[in-house]
């Protein structure tokens, strides 16, 4: 059997993990910081877990540069899928809380009933939540709005498999995007991790004006956070799963714009809720409960968030300019194997449309001597033999996936060029 140090792991998630950040937290679950107990052993109500979720969330905010003040960093459970549902219950419970609040405003003395018949017609005309759908994880995201509130409330601001013969493959021009006015959200991935697609850079349609309004902005980066940076104000929710740049399965984070907390926003009550034909979100979901319980309204689990932190700590001590650091090593490495398959058209076919090819996740066919299925059993099982795994694409769309993470190295990454420069003329 190989040793760890023989193999470049390119799976898609869960990924590969730095081996000096797992060989720490090895021995904090077996004894941690000579506590005489593993650090899954200790409460999550103890001052050591306290402290190990608060680093976490500062050096968080420190390599991405997010403005603690404006901001509140989240642990969950639940991974980007159900952040999927708590996106939809949190912002749609702020846009009636909005709309409340004005109702209020406008009729000082109002008997309840007469607001709450005001409240349900303005939900009914007026509750949108767009969804730009340009992968098959924004598809699930906009199906699974679809499935909470109803299809007459979510809207379709683009399909990215118009502009390619019924594939993924490209993002449409934002001028063919058709928002809503008011949306209670705009939804994007911000790269794609079955399909290879990422967005080279912030929608600019998104952007806010010069006021500071303008759409309430969510992105799910799982897959392509800490390995660029992002104008995160641009954005009211960032959410990622772990798995992929920072740490192991188990948790997931939110970052969320403070102004949809307490106490400038509150979340409406369950009975408003019911009276409103809305959904009641699980209190596990509810942004406002889990930040107010500085993420430990139930058991999390802390070795996971020690990962995380640990990740963060090395990231932070290995590029003093911090986050800009790792986007030239991950733009350097996509331009190494990119340049090897672009090298040898008559073998490779890159899935992507180049103006959206993501960096992260590298998809491409082998279309070398015109048979497509043995040509890549022989890709993969060379590449294996060679200690380059995990290249399998998603079984949705097959092919070969190169996960181009944080945590493969630069030399992982000219390991692959070579062996793809190799494989094209054997």
């Amino acid at each position: 059997m190989p040793s760890r140090s023989e193999i470049t792991y390119f799976g898609a998630g869960p990924a590969l993990l730095p081996t000096d950040v797992l060989e720490t937290a090895a021995q904090a679950l077996l004894d941690y910081n000579g506590t005489g107990l593993g650090i899954a052993e200790h409460s999550h109500r103890s001052e050591l877990a306290t402290n190990i979720i608060n680093e976490a969330k500062a050096d968080l905010a420190t390599y991405l540069d997010i403005p603690s003040a404006d901001y509140e960093v989240i642990f969950m459970q639940a991974g980007g899928t159900g952040e999927f549902a708590a996106s939809v219950y949190n912002l749609v419970g702020a846009w009636v809380a909005r709309q409340h609040a004005a109702l209020l405003q406008a009729n000082p003395g109002g008997d309840e009933a007469t607001i709450v018949a005001s409240l349900r017609q303005k939900v009914e005309s007026d509750l949108k939540l767009d969804y730009i759908v340009t992968g098959s994880w924004s598809l699930k995201a906009y199906q699974e709005a679809i499935r909470l509130v109803g299809p007459e409330y979510v809207n379709l601001v683009v399909d990215a498999r118009t502009a390619n013969d019924g594939k993924f493959g490209k993002i449409p021009d934002q001028s063919t995007w058709k928002l809503s006015k008011d949306a209670a959200l705009v939804y994007y991935c911000d790269n794609e991790t079955v399909d290879g697609v990422e967005f080279p850079e912030f929608p600019a349609v998104l952007a806010p004006k010069a006021d500071g309004t303008g759409p309430i902005v969510v992105a799910d980066m799982s897959s392509n956070i800490l390995s660029r940076r992002i104008p995160v104000t641009n954005y009211s929710l960032l959410f990622f799963g772990a798995q992929k740049n920072l740490g192991s399965t188990g948790v997931t984070v939110a970052v969320l714009k403070k102004s949809f907390l307490p106490p400038t926003t509150v979340q409406p009550s369950a009975p408003l809720l019911r009276k409103l034909g809305l959904p009641i979100p699980p209190i596990i979901l509810q942004y406002e409960i889990i930040a107010k319980n500085n993420s430990l309204y139930n058991t999390l689990s802390i070795l996971d968030v020690y990962i995380a932190g640990q990740v963060l700590k090395k990231l932070l001590k290995t590029y003093p300019d911090k986050v800009d650091g790792q986007q030239a090593v991950s733009a350097k490495k996509a331009e190494l194997i990119y340049g090897a398959l672009e090298a040898h058209p008559e073998a490779y076919k890159i899935v992507p449309d180049k103006s959206v090819r993501s960096r992260m996740n590298i998809c491409f066919r082998i279309t070398k001597n015109g048979t497509i299925d043995e040509s890549e059993k022989a890709f993969l099982k060379e590449a294996t033999s060679i200690g380059l795994t995990g290249l399998k694409g998603h079984r949705s769309v097959g092919g070969i996936r190169a996960s181009n993470y944080n945590s493969i190295p630069l030399e992982g990454a000219e390991k692959l060029a070579q062996f793809i420069n190799t494989f094209a003329k054997t």
